[in-house]
């Protein structure tokens, strides 16, 4: 049993988990904002049922946001001793930052959000709102300003074998960091509109078609209809910047082993490290060259350039997964934004696809995220540390005995997330049209000026 393979299938398995759960909780909560703020604008209680249902999913998944997420950090002793002995004076600090000023942010109010509806004046509610919705963003910016040094280094110097921070602005604001920032954030949008348009299809489809089922679906759908062409765009900047630093990545997404003028786009086939080539492969003739470099006849450099390049087929199908399922994203919900547009509701056929749709967010995010680190191998930090130097000399079968016991726990916290979800979408359904909330007061007796002061 290797170590450093099951080393890595381990903290793959953990970070996989780890990162449904941001990836959900990032863009929710500025989804609850703007229902806080339409019912904050116009009164209307459809709004505020549509905050209350959501708020319990956003408490749901920050919590198992929170638990894998110190499971994960544990492994950067366990499995990786050899990254923070070498890079640990920049990534430290960077984890640290991402604790004391999003954690605890996030943690603190999540609380009023949850509890404090009646119990604090609609201000402060509102202002609670806010500050966990920018708790989250502030935890991917720490997040990816460390992985996108992992990718792209900068702003340090190597003494003695050990990696120390000379310009902390040139660290955080590495020449990937603003493209992986933006790619994520954007995947974390698409991720929250399909999850709260298909829990809102299938509470519609269960019979529910209450004012606030039918708002937080136009809301999910609009906004995967407006934020997909938006991250075609920034995937192709992010593309052109990762052919520009880490070409062997790009050689290995494209399928590309040798350089060549005028490449062509590789739509499918079966690539072969033994035998250098691509099986069964279906291409249009020079159109990588178009979009890589922008000419028809640009030059593009193959596997052949380099001495070190990551495995080929795990990155060549993993990108071609999260480009279909984007293609299948922006049919979907421009299909769907005309329907709801048109009629007002989804019709039966629609609401279907939608929760099919449900976590197709997931997959979109797995596959471009082990399209990126799977492209970085063999180096955990590009150009400074490879993942076999990094690697516990722990025995194989420890490793895999734990790995085992996260497997396991993980499969069934999956399955646990996702019946509560639904069993919360089913309640919902039973219950009675939204009533109008009270807002600010700990009694509804309370008189108006006490409820705001």
């Amino acid at each position: 049993m290797d170590p450093v393979l099951l080393s890595r299938i381990q903290f793959a398995a953990n970070i996989s988990f780890h990162i449904l759960f941001p990836a959900i909780t990032i863009a929710l909560a500025w989804v609850l904002l703007y229902f806080k703020l339409r019912f904050n604008r116009s009164g209307d209680a459809q709004w505020m049922a549509a905050y209350r249902f959501w708020v319990k999913v956003f408490a749901l998944s920050f919590a198992l946001g929170v638990v894998s997420g110190v499971t994960m950090s544990f492994q950067f002793g366990t499995n990786w001793p050899g990254f923070m002995q070498v890079v640990g004076n920049i990534a430290g600090p960077l984890l640290a930052y991402e604790v004391l000023t999003a954690f605890f942010l996030e943690a603190t109010f999540l609380a009023i959000m949850l509890f404090g509806s009646e119990r604090v004046s609609n201000r402060v509610h509102t202002l609670a709102t806010v500050l966990v919705a920018a708790g989250t963003t502030f935890s991917a910016f720490w997040i990816l300003a460390l992985n996108s040094w992992m990718h792209t280094p900068a702003g340090f110097e190597m003494r003695d074998g050990v990696a120390h921070a000379t310009d902390w602005w040139a660290v955080i604001f590495n020449p990937s960091m603003p493209y992986r920032l933006t790619h994520m954030l954007i995947a974390s949008g698409l991720t929250g509109a399909f999850l709260v348009a298909g829990v809102s299809a299938y509470r519609w489809l269960q019979g529910d078609r209450k004012p606030d089922v039918l708002a937080a679906m136009r809301t999910g759908t609009y906004l995967a209809a407006l934020l997909i062409p938006v991250q075609i765009l920034v995937g192709d900047l992010h593309g052109l910047n990762s052919l520009e630093h880490q070409p062997a990545k790009v050689a290995a997404m494209e399928g590309l082993w040798k350089t060549e003028r005028g490449a062509a786009a590789v739509l499918f086939g079966i690539p072969d490290e033994q035998e250098r080539k691509t099986h069964f492969e279906i291409a249009i003739p020079k159109l990588a060259s178009l979009y890589l470099v922008h000419s028809w006849e640009g030059e593009v450099k193959g596997l052949n350039e380099f001495a070190r390049h990551p495995p080929v087929a795990p990155v060549f199908f993993a990108f071609r997964l999260m480009v279909g399922i984007g293609v299948l994203m922006l049919l979907v919900s421009w299909a769907t934004a005309w329907r709801l547009y048109r009629t007002g509701e989804p019709g039966t056929r629609h609401a279907r696809v939608l929760v099919a749709m449900t976590f197709s967010g997931w997959l979109a995010v797995l596959a471009g995220w082990y399209t990126t680190e799977i492209g970085r191998q063999p180096w955990l930090v590009e150009g400074v540390l490879t993942t076999a130097q990094a690697a516990t000399t722990a025995p194989g079968a420890m490793i895999a005995l734990s790995l085992t016991m996260y497997l396991v726990l993980y499969a069934a916290l999956i399955a646990a997330y996702v019946s509560v979800l639904f069993y919360l979408a089913r309640k919902a359904g039973k219950e009675g049209p939204p009533e109008e909330p009270i807002l600010g007061t700990s009694t509804p007796a309370l008189p108006k000026e006490a409820a705001n002061a």
